[in-house]
């Protein structure tokens, strides 16, 4: 075991080397401390407490004695690719067990991934979600009978044009010469159930539009397209309960027709399903039999299901954990950030096995816009920043806390995304360029074709000034082609963590690299004569540092992301490259430019490319060789370069923020500035100032801003521990004043685990036995 001091190491102490392990459950644990348990009720949407499981998303609330919850699941997109809910739920007690001058109490019990609302007369409402199949159940007991309404309430009740107001649901249609049109759900009774169901046109969805638009009507035959009969929807199902007809009402700004069941006679138990679909299907009634399947395999197992579920929900918590100040309670900031890092890692959980990953901008968990913004006065299914839109720059920062936290297989939904998008942005190389390689631009619908907004209509209309074929015409994203490479360097610290295959991924990992090299090999042949300049390096231009710094000459975030993702592919095992590959690469590596440097106020620092036009936004690019491509930090060479680029090396104080994106707390952490960290992280992830704790936004984002909370937990699981090559940096960047238990992953399959108590550690285990690797601050002590 090394100490260190926070600028370098220090000398080398011995330590015996103690096995890690998984600690066994109790059979009746106690309650989780984090468990948030609300005493009142709600006052609308907003104020309601997550829930989920799988890939399915709940808001759940009480509100005029009803309980309520909003139905979400991945993948739910309609033409436009607007990410809309799945309808609303609302359940109706008679006595009113949830009535002014009644007990109450809605809780969110971690350790099993449900909620339960307790009300007078003795009455317990459970709600929870199966993580292995897409249902919803609702458990209902009581002291004494008592009758149940379930209302399913649906919005989308007929077609009508979407407004220019809603257009942040779907930004390709922004500027569009077409208006794109809100189709109505098809809901009916069934019998004793609700079945509502919404099926995309096969054409003239937004894939159709945006083919048109980019010029890729020549290929699209061989193109990817999700949207074309993509079919979701509900089959709700209550026992002993018969169809009570319909009713309207208005919730917020929206309209609803409500569908009622209600239990034929008072009762002491009540049991209500809800089963969700989503499949792309040739008609629906192929969709049909597939919810009815689902329906009647949920009733045969669901003992089971709940216990295979809770079950995994305990494993989830015992993974990993971050516990600032155990003990201490809510009145104690620690104690908070380490709370809201629990439940912030609760609501990623609930899309552990999304066919899509989690949206930044909200997940699976928005409601009604007016809550957020009082001029919004739209429907529940609004959102900022698109539905099936990914901004790359956003989620990455909801995927990366993923690896210290070993939820390796929640990150599957992110990698698939790039890699069924894969031949689409092979293609645009191809009709635009004429060589090989992935392109793939900032903000990407799910099919991996660039938001129609940020390709710009201009061209479309055929008005002058745009730029060039497959190049946005947006000046915040134009030539942002890289960041497509964090997600290829998380596929490779899967590998790196978990020792799992990524054979899969190798394909997208390539191809994107492939790009670079062609595309910019081709400009510079087109402008010097030469493919390379006159010291035999690669010449990026024209680029983008990220949205900030533009129409750059070598960016500082292309060269880094390059010179890391292609070290580490030449780091993998043998079977995965050639012996041919791996010489290309080294190649490859061999031409990249040295990394830009500047002096600003006397000192060395980072810059962020040779030269730049413009600054457009307010991220600090200069700092990406920090995170998340590890060339600066804590046990690399030049340290203080790194730091006087934090100190020195920005343009304009916008840059350095807390909401949202902003990753301040990251950067301090990799360089070890532990008061500025920690300032930085009692920003990002104390309370959201909603009734949920960690419902942040909306920042640059939306309300819950996933992308703040991700980025909240790497900047603390950084300040905890990092990793640098074989090394184990515990509390490289640890407010002494903290305490903490703690059980994180790292490279190699490993676990380390531990506690820090007034300085001094306890319980130290790394799970391969090798504790010469940790490496410790000079205050710490055994």
């Amino acid at each position: 075991m090394t100490r260190v001091t926070r600028r370098g190491m220090a000398g080398l102490a011995a330590a015996g080397a103690i096995a890690a392990h998984v600690p066994a459950r109790a059979e009746t644990p106690a309650a989780n401390p984090y468990n948030p348990v609300w005493t009142s009720q709600s006052r609308n949407a907003l104020e309601s407490m997550p829930c989920g499981g799988g890939d399915i998303g709940l808001n759940v609330w009480v509100e005029d004695g009803d309980v309520l919850f909003y139905v979400s699941r991945s993948g739910a997109f309609d033409e436009t690719n607007a990410y809309l809910k799945l309808g609303r739920i609302r359940l109706k007690l008679t006595p009113k067990p949830f009535a002014d001058g009644q007990p109450f109490k809605q809780s969110l019990d971690l350790d099993r991934g449900h909620v339960t609302i307790e009300g007078g007369q003795g009455t317990k409402v459970t709600i929870w979600v199966d993580v292995f199949s897409p249902v919803i159940h609702v458990d209902i007991d009581s002291a004494q009978p008592v009758k149940l309404v379930a209302r399913y309430e649906t919005w989308r009740t007929a077609d009508r044009p979407y407004t220019l107001e809603e257009v942040g649901m779907h930004r390709s249609y922004d500027d569009a010469p077409v208006v794109p049109t809100a189709f109505a759900d098809k809901t009916a009774f069934d019998g004793a159930d609700i079945i509502s169901v919404h099926r995309n046109r096969d054409t003239d969805t937004v894939f159709d539009l945006l083919v048109k638009q980019q010029g890729l009507e020549g290929v699209k035959a061989q193109m990817w397209n999700p949207l074309a009969g993509l079919t979701f929807g509900v089959l709700v199902r209550g026992q002993d309960m018969v169809g009570a007809g319909t009713t309207t009402g208005r919730y917020a700004s929206t309209d609803f027709t409500a569908y009622r069941l209600q239990s034929a006679k008072p009762r002491r138990r009540h049991e209500v399903r809800i089963h969700c679909h989503v499949a792309n299907t040739r008609d629906e009634a192929e969709w049909r039999a597939g919810i009815e399947a689902l329906a009647a395999r949920s009733l045969a197992g669901k003992a089971d299901a709940r216990r295979k579920t809770q079950t995994w929900w305990q494993a989830f918590q015992d993974r990993s954990h971050i516990r600032v100040n155990p003990g201490k309670g809510a009145a104690d900031t620690g104690w908070r950030i380490g709370r809201n890092y629990q439940l912030f890692r609760y609501q990623l959980g609930t899309n552990a096995y999304g066919r899509y990953p989690t949206k930044f901008n909200g997940g699976n968990f928005t409601v009604d816009p007016q809550f957020v913004d009082p001029t919004l006065t739209l429907s529940p299914d609004f959102r900022k920043w698109g539905g099936g839109i990914f901004t790359a720059q956003n989620q990455r920062l909801v995927y990366w806390p993923m690896l210290k936290s070993g939820d390796f297989d929640m990150m599957d939904a992110q990698f698939l995304f790039y890699d069924r998008a894969l031949k689409n942005a092979e293609l645009r190389t191809e009709v635009y360029w004429g060589h090989k390689g992935a392109s793939f631009t900032e903000q990407i619908e799910s099919f991996g074709l660039p938001c129609g907004f940020e390709y710009g209509w201009r061209r479309f209309w055929g008005q002058a000034g745009s730029k060039e074929p497959g190049v946005d015409d947006n000046a915040w994203v134009d030539r942002i082609w890289d960041t497509v490479f964090e997600f290829c360097l998380m596929m490779l610290d899967v590998e790196r963590f978990a020792g799992e295959d990524i054979s899969r991924h190798m394909p997208l990992i390539e191809s994107c690299l492939t790009f670079f090299d062609e595309h910019y090999t081709k400009q510079t042949m087109l402008m010097k004569g030469k493919p390379v300049d006159d010291n035999g390096h690669l010449v990026f231009f024209p680029g983008s540092a990220i949205e900030t710094y533009k129409m750059t000459l070598n960016s500082v975030v292309t060269i880094s992301a390059l010179k890391t993702v292609i070290t580490r592919v030449l780091g993998l095992p043998a079977s995965y490259l050639d012996d041919s590959r791996r010489t290309y690469y080294r190649d490859y590596l061999k031409r990249l430019p040295p990394l830009p440097m500047r002096t600003m106020q006397g000192h060395l620092t980072i810059a962020p490319a040779e030269v730049f036009d413009r600054i457009q936004n307010v991220e600090i690019p200069q700092l990406y060789p920090v995170f998340p491509y590890g060339l600066y930090g804590i046990g690399r060479p030049d340290l203080q370069v790194a730091i006087d680029t934090w100190h020195y090396g920005v343009e304009t104080p916008q840059q350095k923020d807390y909401v949202s994106w902003h990753q301040d707390a990251i950067f301090c952490a990799r360089l070890g500035l532990t008061e500025e960290a920690k300032s930085r992280i009692v920003q990002k992830l104390d309370d959201s100032g909603r009734r949920y704790p960690t419902f942040w936004g909306p920042g640059h984002d939306w309300v819950p801003d996933h992308n703040w909370g991700g980025s909240g937990m790497v900047g603390l699981q950084e300040m905890l521990m990092q990793t640098v090559d074989d090394d184990i940096y515990l509390f490289p960047a640890w407010p002494r004043d903290w305490d903490v238990d703690f059980r994180l992953h790292a490279p190699g399959k490993v676990v380390v685990e531990g506690s820090l108590k007034a300085g001094k550690i306890s319980g130290l285990k790394v799970s391969d036995g090798r504790m010469t690797r940790v490496k410790l601050p000079d205050w710490a002590s055994l």
